[in-house]
């Protein structure tokens, strides 16, 4: 009843490399954790990319359907000040998302590969793949290697 699928201890790719010591686990752990909030945000933002895309072609409809009400200066009014609207300052979300990517996360993502590298061999998800192992030698009633 206990087999576990796929429970087969973590590859060399996620092993401590000889002489990485816990702070340094610790440190590469926490670094990965801040990318992978990085990661979030940036999926928030394609989040905010496509429902403004969204909104925007709902404006163009309900533009259509004031027209055809016989409602015109509502609908200019819509058209004139909201519809293809810039989001921030000379940008649309397209340029927001692509702003983001160029000058915070890919330098964020090439500076947490770099320190990987210097660190661990480029190794990564050191500290999970311990605490994954240090569970299943507990529910086997092992010691953690």
């Amino acid at each position: 009843m206990s087999d576990d699928v796929g429970a087969e201890e973590p590859d060399e790719a996620h092993s401590r490399p000889p002489g990485v010591g816990d702070a340094t686990v610790q440190a590469l752990g926490m670094l990965t954790k801040a990318l992978e909030y990085t990661k979030r945000t940036r999926g928030h933002l394609y989040a905010v990319h496509h429902t403004t895309d969204g909104a925007d072609r709902m404006l163009a409809e309900a533009v259509r359907m004031l027209c055809q009400a016989g409602h015109e200066e509502q609908a200019d009014l819509v058209e004139r000040e909201l519809l293809g609207r810039d989001v921030i300052p000379g940008m649309w979300t397209y340029q927001l998302t692509e702003a983001y990517d160029r000058t915070y996360y890919r330098v964020f993502t090439a500076v947490e590969e770099q320190v990987r590298h210097d660190l661990a061999a480029g190794r990564r998800h050191l500290a999970e793949a311990e605490m994954q192992r240090a569970a299943r030698s507990r529910r086997h009633g092992r010691t953690a290697p």
